[in-house]
């Protein structure tokens, strides 16, 4: 068998493309279906759903380079002609079905990889170079639009394997030609087939069954889901704070998410000069409903995580210290009903009349009963890195 295409039949190459592409597909297929289906009450029955849906895009991953690999290959070769040309109707709906099943196989498994890179958190891909993209930003909203095209392609690829492999019967069993035979493992005896033209047309009537498709994703796109947070009471403050972040991190299988609290209220009372020790107070609210975790922003505002329904805000009170080498904050934060001691030193510059702070420190999940479901690092680590920084004016 030769390794390279004639006029009628595929080479070895060609073949060997085709059905590891193939074997790859069929078995993204029911593994998406199965992390789909699976059900993330318990902390094994997330364990498990996480691995189906880590498999089911690595698999994802690998069928993008083989399809593409073999579209690229394909580019270089012959390829022989189609052994029905005068049935033109036949001929033009297997030329668009071809033409479809590239743009799908490259698509579908892209637009899934892209809705994965923009989100954060949960079933990483087992590739070292699989959870980030170029050029692709950490956003909820462009990770719905891409999940959403990606479930809207999926569909179109399955029914055109259908219809590809309905043809290939058709050929095998009614028609009783080579059209099968020539993709099978082995030599081929397929006649030469007949002159042929070929049309632009099946190319242009893919294009718009994929534009169609795409613009189907991206107007059913989910809108980021918003949880009901409570409203914080505006706080008259020696300091006012005009803009930062309080962001956390925690390891979910493997692999950091980052998120960070969207509403919060801090006052301040600083003095440059330490009386006694002390610099001054602080006293901070965060809406725990204002937290934005990636995909797993609903997962954790749950009764086993945060409570948010239960427990909406969180509460760090402390007195700001002059410390050996700098400053430090020494006080107690609450978090679900649970108040623990906390302190951390923070860089501080002030510039006339204003101050930049950061900080970060580590907390214990355990300690305020967060993910007691979660009973061992196995799929969500103890640690919680919290990083803090803002700008605040006198």
């Amino acid at each position: 068998m030769a390794l390279t295409n004639t006029d009628r039949a595929y080479g070895g190459v060609t073949k060997t493309f085709h059905w590891l592409t193939a074997l790859l597909i069929f078995t993204a297929f029911p593994l998406g279906i199965l992390a789909h289906d699976a059900p993330f009450d318990t902390s094994d029955e997330l364990t498990r759903k996480a691995l189906l849906f880590s498999l089911h895009k690595t698999v994802g991953v690998m069928a993008f380079f083989t399809a593409l690999l073999r579209i690229l290959w394909a580019l270089t070769q012959k390829r022989p002609g189609l052994l029905n040309s005068e049935h033109r109707l036949e001929a033009f709906a297997a030329e668009t079905a071809h033409w479809v099943l590239y743009g799908c196989m490259l698509l579908v498994p892209l637009t899934g990889w892209i809705h994965h890179a923009a989100a954060e958190g949960f079933a990483p891909i087992w590739w070292p170079f699989g959870q980030a993209l170029p050029f692709i930003p950490k956003d909820a909203q462009l990770s719905a639009i891409f999940g959403s095209i990606h479930t809207t392609l999926t569909p179109v690829l399955a029914l055109t394997i259908l219809a590809h492999i309905g043809g290939a019967l058709k050929h095998a069993i009614i028609d009783k030609d080579h059209t099968l035979r020539r993709m099978m493992p082995g030599l081929s005896d397929a006649p030469t087939p007949p002159a042929q033209k070929h049309s632009r047309l099946p190319f242009l009537a893919a294009l718009g069954i994929w534009a169609l498709a795409m613009t189907i994703g991206v107007l059913d796109a989910p809108k980021a889901e918003q949880t009901q947070q409570a409203a914080l009471a505006e706080v008259s403050s020696e300091w006012t704070v005009q803009d930062g972040e309080i962001a956390l991190t925690i390891r979910q299988f493997g692999s950091d998410v980052r998120g960070s609290f969207a509403d919060w209220t801090a006052d301040i009372a600083f003095n440059e000069t330490a009386t006694d020790g002390k610099h001054g107070s602080a006293e901070v609210q965060i809406a725990i409903g204002s937290l934005s975790l990636g995909s797993v922003t609903q997962q954790a505002m749950g009764p086993d995580f945060f409570d948010a329904t239960t427990f909406p805000t969180a509460t760090f009170s402390a007195e700001l210290l002059a410390g050996d080498s700098g400053h430090m904050a020494q006080g107690t934060l609450t978090v679900k009903g649970a108040t623990v001691p906390v302190s951390f030193p923070y860089e501080l510059t002030i510039e006339g009349d204003t101050a930049t702070v950061s900080a970060q420190t580590t907390l214990n999940r355990q300690d305020f009963n967060v993910g007691q479901s979660m009973p061992d690092e196995s799929s969500l680590g103890f640690a919680v890195i919290i990083d803090i920084n803002f700008t605040a004016k006198r």
